[in-house]
């Protein structure tokens, strides 16, 4: 990981050019609603899952999503894949607008947005060889030709770091560990040679002793081919490695966005302040520094709080504002935005 700085600093580079460009996605005050039900038909209230979230995202940029689970990480990853419908809000990738795509549309941008799950496990159908299971998308998308479709699967197998290809396609998923799964479902997003990836929570089921390796092989991979990265993770540990840009999510809602120097240097928003302070330190000498690891747990979905979502775990909470009135989003410093009162 010693050239990783280097790495991202060229590729960081090349997204501030094409900052005067429209970003490759935008995503303005989104918002995806579940309805509950009971007996079918009574209406008994609403998920608010995503609620008024809004970033962008540059062509071959990285940035990362950062959140407790049950934040509503997963829920907004479906939802800019197409998979749940939004109940408001906008989003355009390459300057097209998502919200009413169906059909031959829908279809042609989802070969355009690769998509790594948490779960390789449930991911790869048992049934099928690694071949037909990256075949499958490509045929989907009527790429023709089977020289033309094998010598695609042979490139993303290589490039994953499953070889001898013609060994490795043959086998099932049950025959493979949970890395080398991993990395098939990685192969199978590069396989339509999107422009954006999103990965959601890409390590989070696998061992200690592969994380590292399939981190890393995401970043290259988002390097070597320019691809924009949406990297999801409740881990704020890795961020800094793998990502240009951090935005951390709290009861459904983005409450700061900064690079991630900025962001993990300085946070300004408390619950940020608090995830930072609960990592584990390695110096000996901070063992006994009390931690501010923020009361209670988050709030449901359902009936989420009144005012700023944080305000009943606050330790800094502004008595009359906080619990009434939603936070504006302020901007302190070039770069860093938050949601909070104190910064207004």
């Amino acid at each position: 990981m010693s050239n990783t700085g280097s790495n991202l600093a060229v590729t960081k580079t090349g997204a501030d050019s094409a900052a005067l460009k429209e970003p490759l996605l935008v995503v303005d005050r989104l918002q995806t609603h579940f309805e509950l039900r009971q007996w079918g038909f009574l209406r008994i209230g609403s998920v608010q899952a995503v609620d008024n979230v809004s970033f962008s995202l540059d062509s071959g940029e990285a940035a990362t999503i950062v959140g407790e689970s049950g934040c509503g990480k997963s829920s907004l990853a479906r939802t800019l894949l197409g998979l749940h419908r939004p109940t408001g809000g906008d989003v355009r990738f390459a300057g097209s607008s998502l919200t009413n795509l169906q059909g031959k549309t829908l279809k042609a941008y989802r070969a355009k947005v690769g998509y790594v799950q948490q779960d390789p496990y449930g991911a790869l159908p048992p049934y099928m060889d690694i071949r037909r299971i990256l075949e499958e998308p490509l045929i989907i998308h009527g790429i023709s030709g089977k020289e033309e479709r094998q010598r695609r699967i042979k490139e993303a197998l290589k490039e994953v770091g499953l070889e001898p290809p013609h060994e490795v396609w043959r086998k099932f998923p049950h025959q493979l560990s949970g890395g080398q799964q991993q990395r098939v479902v990685i192969a199978r997003a590069l396989i339509l040679r999107p422009q954006m990836i999103i990965a959601d929570e890409p390590v989070s089921m696998l061992d200690a002793s592969v994380r590292v390796e399939i981190l890393e092989l995401l970043r290259h991979v988002q390097l070597a081919h320019g691809i924009a990265l949406l990297y999801i993770t409740h881990d704020l540990s890795t961020v800094r490695h793998y990502a240009h840009r951090a935005m951390v999510m709290y009861a459904g809602r983005i409450i700061e966005q900064a690079p991630v120097d900025s962001l993990l240097e300085r946070p300004l928003h408390p619950y940020t302040g608090a995830l930072l302070a609960a990592l584990s330190d390695p110096d000996p000498a901070n063992a006994r520094r009390q931690r501010r690891v923020p009361k209670g747990e988050p709030p449901s979905l359902v009936s989420p709080p009144e005012g700023c979502r944080f305000h009943p775990r606050c330790s800094q909470v502004m008595i009359g504002r906080c619990e009434y009135f939603a936070p504006k989003e302020f901007q302190p410093r070039i770069g860093h935005r938050v949601a909070c009162w104190l910064r207004g």
